[in-house]
């Protein structure tokens, strides 16, 4: 059993995380952190598990960390735990600048640990399929992603997120749009960025070989506005990426399941880890870039 340590309290943490990991047979929650010791002491109790005060000694005391807090939060906690030897199940994106994803990067490499990034669409067995055929039948020149969500709609659980209320729908719903695009299209080599009315971004994005994407965000979306659509047009005609099959929570319970063969086999090339976490935020924070200074970025290789 691989003893888990949560980091979060809020309903991800809780209602994703937690309630993945307590249900898994493969899995033990060793304790949870939290910013807010209340918080961290209630969802402990529902776990049944000791609600700890200090982010090292919940390391010390699991296998692995499961973290669901902001990005810039969950990428100094990702270095501890890595540099401790213990492997990472994190949450997108991995975090807020290309400078701190390196570094989480680093670490995992140095210490040999098992990541797993979890990007919701790619832990759907329906979505990942498609993907794989898609990417497989080739000839695709184009793909557009329009996510218009809203976190201000009554009951929303994200409507006191203060980070998603600061840095919007690029970092929040972008890492979404992004983990479906590039394992069809590839790496991304050119960014460019506007912004909309009511907190909407536009992306314009070239990828290897000269193909192209578009990607229209926003989470303050209208209710009679609200969609998700990505959308790959090409020689074989149209094709859209379904919608994932089933609950968010068997979709993280999916991505447990990956870890622990990762874990058991001894191989560090999941599609989903934290190099490609780092992949994806270089594409945010250069299309952050693009929209500040209205200009075209181009992506190192």
């Amino acid at each position: 059993m691989l003893r888990f340590g949560l980091f979060g309290t809020g309903h991800w943490a809780t209602e994703t995380h937690g309630a993945a990991l307590d249900a898994h047979p493969g899995t033990n929650l060793a304790g949870v952190w939290g910013r807010d010791p209340e918080k961290a002491a209630t969802l402990a109790q529902r776990f049944g598990v000791p609600a700890f005060d200090d982010v090292d000694a919940l390391i010390d005391a699991c296998d692995a960390v499961a973290v669901a807090l902001p990005p810039d939060v969950q990428a100094d906690i990702a270095v501890r735990a890595a540099t401790a030897g213990r492997h990472l199940l994190l949450d997108k994106p991995l975090a807020l600048n290309t400078v701190d994803a390196d570094r989480v990067v680093d670490a995992a490499a140095a210490s040999g640990i098992a990541s797993v990034v979890f990007f919701t669409q790619r832990f759907h067995p329906n979505v990942t399929a498609f993907l794989a055929a898609t990417a497989a039948a080739g000839g695709w020149q184009h793909a557009r992603a329009t996510m218009f969500a809203s976190i201000y709609q009554p009951g929303s659980p994200y409507g006191g997120s203060l980070w998603r209320r600061q840095h919007g729908a690029l970092w929040d719903i972008g890492p979404h749009a992004l983990s479906v695009i590039l394992p069809v299209l590839g790496r991304v080599t050119r960014v460019a960025a506007m912004d909309g009315p009511s907190g909407m971004l536009h992306l314009l994005l070239t990828h290897d070989g000269g193909t192209t994407s578009t990607a229209s965000l926003t989470l303050e979306a209208p209710t009679e506005a609200m969609t998700r659509d990505v959308t790959f047009y090409g020689d074989n005609g149209i094709e859209s990426v379904p919608a994932g099959a089933g609950s968010v929570r068997a979709a993280f319970g999916l991505a447990i399941d990956q870890l622990l063969e990762e874990i058991e086999s001894g191989t560090r090339d999941h599609r989903c880890d934290v190099r490609f976490g780092r992949e994806v935020v270089a594409v945010l924070a250069a299309a952050e870039t693009a929209r500040r200074e209205s200009r075209t970025l181009d992506l190192p290789a």
